[in-house]
């Protein structure tokens, strides 16, 4: 393996015990904010590291990234993949699952990204080991264990990476059981043309995650949802069909459709038509069939106007 350590002070032109004392320094170097969690009252702390550290993240993952592989089921933070192509996998099954881990990124430490890497036989030196750990991972507080960050750039990849065996034994499991599986960072999707099966899954899932990660990774059985085409399906907020298509949804569309009826009654402030702006890309790319009829509806130049809105500051 690469030693990313000395490669890197030969980069910045640095000495290794200048390199040392700076990486020492690192897990304190973010800047700490909340934002509102998705479809809830609770709020998610960002971890955004410093300019210099996002630098030196990127690199250590682009020295990374040919050694550790994703695995396919992975469908967030990868090239050409995205919600859509998650929500698609299961387009063709009656039953569905979809499982949530608890405090995904949180939970990931030095130690369980360390041991990945030792179980694709790659050997590191202490200073590889030191640079990680502390390149990678967070502290809240001085005397807090480190743990990954939301906001730092590399943490999709750790996360993803981290994730692989677990994500091969359950796949492997899945597919022998005509059971579909897709992970989009910690929410779990499985789907099947088979009556009942995914429940007994649950318990399958759970012994998966004691054995690759111990009590580190759990499931938040709060988020546990079985669904069926007697239901609505959602995956990774997207519609799945009866007709065997994925949607952006009824209630989506009919506020949108409204949305739309104010824009060219002029009733829309700029920010409100921004939001609208990207509503409409975000259709465009998952039903563009909808952007045809809103297009037939309200005319080719409504709509036009709409994507190509510019805001103008007053």
């Amino acid at each position: 393996m690469t030693n990313i350590f000395r490669g890197l002070c030969e980069q910045l032109l640095m000495s290794e015990s200048e390199l040392k004392s700076y990486i020492s320094s690192v897990p304190f170097r973010y800047k700490r904010y909340y934002i509102p969690k998705r479809n809830s009252n609770e709020l998610r702390l960002i971890a955004h590291p410093a300019k210099v550290v996002k630098s030196l993240q990127r690199h250590a993952v682009s020295k990374l990234e040919p050694l550790l592989p994703i695995h396919k089921c992975a469908m967030a933070y990868c090239k050409g993949k995205g919600i859509k192509e998650n929500a698609y996998q299961h387009k063709n099954n009656r039953f569905l699952l979809k499982m949530d881990l608890r405090d995904f990124f949180g939970s990931i430490n030095p130690s369980i990204f360390l041991g990945i890497l030792q179980k694709h036989d790659l050997t590191l030196s202490k200073e590889d080991v030191f640079l990680l750990s502390n390149l990678f991972f967070w502290k809240l507080r001085r005397n807090s264990p480190l743990r990954l960050s939301v906001g730092a750039p590399s943490s999709p990849f750790v996360s993803n990476a981290i994730m692989y065996f677990f994500d091969k034994e359950l796949h492997e499991y899945c597919n022998d059981n005509d059971i579909v599986y897709t992970r989009y960072a910690d929410d779990m999707t499985f789907s099947t043309n088979k009556k009942d099966i995914l429940f007994a899954l649950e318990k399958k899932v759970k012994a998966f995650l004691k054995q690759n990660f111990g009590s580190s990774l759990r499931v938040n059985n709060n988020k546990t949802i079985h669904s069926s085409t007697a239901h609505n399906r959602h995956v990774t907020g997207i519609t799945i069909t009866n007709n065997k298509g994925i949607s952006v949804g009824r209630n989506k569309k009919r506020k949108i459709r409204a949305c739309v009826y104010s824009f060219k009654s002029g009733l829309l402030s700029n920010n409100d038509v921004l939001k609208l702006k990207g509503e409409l890309g975000f259709i465009k790319h998952i039903e563009p069939d909808f952007i045809i009829n809103l297009t037939n509806k309200y005319g080719l130049d409504t709509i036009k106007k709409i994507q190509t809105f510019e805001s103008v500051d007053t």
